[in-house]
């Protein structure tokens, strides 16, 4: 990639941390790396362009940062210890405020909603990937929908990371919660082979239960 496609994409980046995406222009983003705004066209086609392939370049960079400590997790609550974790450097990073303002500009920019949407599938095959991993010979695990439970966290993760923008305190409950979470699946994993038998059986009837209507 050209280094100065890569600058441009840094520029938006930038720029849409600071001034959010009302104060972000071919001629802002030109000016915020010394560049001409004609390089804009010249390499994204528009504005528009420029800033979906740098939400999916931020995602990469993001990923590429955090897979190994996503790979060295070796439970649920581990991976959501790590969750945690990489919202609050995020946050310091102005990494919270950024992913508001692709939501934000994604309402009004479909080639911009198209790139968040595939950046927020990376995300989850990422956690899908670690969760297949963790659960490969669990005893829940024919009754989990992983790619489901794999949308679900990284949902709930960019849903708390906006959330704790105007709720803190809420954002910070919820955190708790899914850490309970974690420790009631290690729970699981602590019983023995009859007692799981038994959380199976009683899984299972709950689900057909449900899929029945009942």
């Amino acid at each position: 990639m050209s280094d100065t496609r890569e600058r441009l994409m840094a520029a938006a980046i930038s720029l849409l941390k600071r001034q959010g995406i009302s104060g972000v222009s071919a001629r802002t983003i030109a000016a915020e790396c010394g560049a001409n705004q004609a390089l804009v066209f010249y390499h994204f086609k528009t504005v528009e362009g420029l800033l979906a392939a740098a939400a999916l370049r931020e995602t990469e960079l993001r990923l590429a940062r955090y897979r190994p400590a996503l790979a060295a997790t070796g439970s649920l609550r581990e991976l959501l210890r790590v969750g945690r974790e990489l919202h609050e450097i995020e946050r310091a990073e102005g990494s919270v405020a950024l992913l508001g303002q692709f939501l934000a500009g994604a309402a009004t920019y479909p080639q911009l909603a198209g790139a968040s949407r595939d950046a927020l599938r990376l995300w989850s095959e990422e956690i899908e990937a670690v969760l297949l991993r963790l659960f490969a010979d669990h005893p829940l695990a024919e009754l989990l929908d992983l790619p489901g439970l794999a949308h679900a966290v990284s949902a709930s993760f960019v849903g708390l990371e906006l959330y704790d923008g105007v709720d803190p305190a809420g954002a910070t409950a919820a955190f708790e919660a899914l850490d309970r979470l974690g420790l009631l699946v290690e729970a699981v994993d602590g019983l023995g082979p009859v007692a799981n038998r038994a959380v199976r059986a009683t899984l299972r009837r709950s689900v057909a239960r449900t899929a029945n209507g009942d």
